[in-house]
């Protein structure tokens, strides 16, 4: 029975659209996705053509512009999916009962196995590299990975300093993104520019943990 199909339950996406498809839409719908994703990984978005993903993935040109409308919106619907995950993972890691050192070490390292993924490194492509010239798709990937990155933690880190286990001496929202930046602002701007092509899981791994002592305890002589 045909019903009604979005490409993400993110809020607010331009790739959200109210379509009736059935059971074998949907699933065209997905191959459409992952096709999308090794053209635009291959080739590049600027130089990605529909008529490619559409032979890759089967269907029709017509099915495609229905469930996303353009190739823009194939590519908020691969960053909305992209973004989707990542909450999922932020909400399963159930950091609230474990302390600060435990906590960031396993929140870094979900992290960064989510960031050393072929959809984390196109994601990060699309919105660095046509960062300017889409800024919708921009603005909606800060808006939603980074808020809800943030979110969590500062959640987190407000529970920490209320019960005395941390002192911060910035807001708890500032923390977590300067948490964020330090453990992953370098990793990002590697793998998204090409620069370091499948990194060793076991030395981003090393790194994660380090940062997280460093961010824990600091520069200064106590």
């Amino acid at each position: 029975m045909p019903h009604t199909a979005q490409t993400s339950s993110m809020p607010g996406a331009r790739a959200s659209r109210n379509v009736e498809l059935c059971r074998r839409g949907e699933l065209r719908v997905e191959k459409f996705l992952d096709a999308a994703t090794d053209v635009f990984a291959e080739k590049g978005y600027q130089q990605a053509r529909l008529s490619e993903i559409v032979a890759r993935a089967g269907g029709s040109l017509a099915t495609l512009y229905r469930a996303f409308g353009d190739k823009e919106g194939l590519a908020f619907a691969i960053v909305e999916r992209r973004l989707q995950d990542l909450a999922n993972q932020l909400e399963a890691l159930e950091l609230d009962d474990l302390p600060p050192q435990d906590a960031l070490r396993k929140a870094g390292r979900s992290i960064a196995q989510s960031l050393t993924t072929r959809d984390a490194y196109l994601v990060n492509r699309i919105v660095i590299g046509e960062g300017r010239a889409f800024p919708d798709l921009r603005d909606f990937f800060f808006d939603h990975a980074i808020a809800t990155i943030r979110s969590r933690l500062g959640s987190y880190f407000e529970r920490q300093v209320a019960d005395g286990a941390m002192v911060l001496h910035t807001s708890t929202d500032l923390a977590a993104t300067q948490f964020f930046m330090m453990l992953f602002g370098d990793l990002t701007i590697r793998t998204a520019c090409g620069y370091m092509v499948n990194p060793d899981v076991d030395d981003v791994l090393a790194f994660i943990d380090d940062s997280v002592d460093q961010f824990l305890h600091g520069a200064l002589p106590r």
